[in-house]
Formats: C-alpha cells, sequence, structure tokens
C-alpha cells in the first residue's frame, strides 16, 4: 500500500507542475497574442484556442495535485466538533461519495475522449486541433483523481491523515 501511494502521490505532484506549466505557457501566448493583434496588426489563428484549451487541461490535469495537498474547498465546521471516530467516519463517507462521482466523470470524459479520436473530430476553427486532444487531459486528469482519492480514502481509513486536516503548507504560517 505504501508503494501504491507514494506512486500516485508523485504522479499527483507532476501533474500539478504540468498543470503550472500549462498556465506558464497560456500566459505567454496571450502576451504573443497581444503583441500580435495590437503592435503587429497581424492576425491570430490557433491563440485563443491554445489558451482556452491550457486553461482546461491545467484544471482537470491540477485537480489530482490539489487534492493532495487540500486546496479544495473544505467546510469542516461539523468536523471540527465531532470526536476523531465519528470524524474519520465522515472523511471516510465523504471521499467515496467525491470517489464515485470522479468515477462517473472519468467513464464519460473517456467515452467523449474515444468518440473524439475513433470519429477524427476537429475543432470547427481554422486551426482544426483534433478534440481527442482536448479530451485526453479532462480523460487522465479525472483518472488520477480517483486514484488520489482512493488513496485518501486508504490513509484517512488506516490513520495515516485525516480529510479534513490542512496540509502544512496551506496553514497559516506554514512555509
Amino acid at each position: 500500500m505504501a508503494f501504491f501511494t507514494q506512486i500516485i502521490q508523485f504522479l499527483s505532484r507532476v501533474f500539478g507542475v504540468i498543470a503550472a506549466t500549462l498556465v506558464g505557457l497560456a500566459i505567454l501566448v496571450v502576451c504573443q497574442m497581444v503583441v500580435m493583434r495590437y503592435f503587429l496588426n497581424a492576425s491570430t489563428v490557433w491563440q485563443t484556442e491554445f489558451v482556452t484549451y491550457s486553461i482546461v487541461a491545467a484544471t482537470f490535469i491540477g485537480s489530482p495535485y490539489v487534492l493532495l495537498i487540500k486546496g479544495h474547498v473544505n467546510v469542516d465546521l461539523l468536523p471540527h466538533y465531532l470526536s476523531p471516530t465519528p470524524k474519520k467516519i465522515l472523511a471516510i463517507v465523504a471521499s467515496l461519495l467525491a470517489l464515485v462521482f470522479c468515477a462517473v466523470l472519468t467513464w464519460q470524459s473517456y467515452g467523449l475522449f474515444l468518440e473524439a479520436y475513433e470519429g477524427g473530430w476537429v475543432t470547427d476553427t481554422i486551426w482544426e486541433l483534433p478534440l481527442w486532444i482536448t479530451y485526453f487531459p479532462m480523460f487522465i486528469g479525472l483518472l488520477l483523481l480517483c486514484l488520489q482519492y482512493v488513496v485518501q480514502i486508504l490513509n484517512t481509513a488506516f490513520n495515516q491523515n485525516s480529510s479534513f486536516s490542512v496540509h502544512p503548507s496551506l496553514e497559516k504560517g506554514g512555509e
């Protein structure tokens, strides 16, 4: 179990770096687009689509990392007043519900990815980007998010951490 946990956490960190890189690339392309359109009076063909799809991909690819560092929105009023055992049960139930939701989204996104790939779907712009490229990050990000939820459930069940605790890097004064 420890090896599985380490692999999934490593992949989540790698996906976090990829997501940050995609956001950085989107920023650079926006800057390039501004120069092209407003200073050189040239048309932009692919830039708007690239930025849109990069930000969406970064959202899905970065979600396992956000779960890893417990950066998702978390209302902890009820867990704050519970004793350890009910708090643990609540954390596991909440994570299981989230896992089921993410598993359904993963399954649906896989179907969408596969349909776009097999159907040769492309965007309806001049760039004609194959749509499977845009759907793949959604599928792979959600798949890793499911695995990260499995790790979270196992860690909570075996007292490795609490789903309601805050990652040390996010605490006030944490470095």
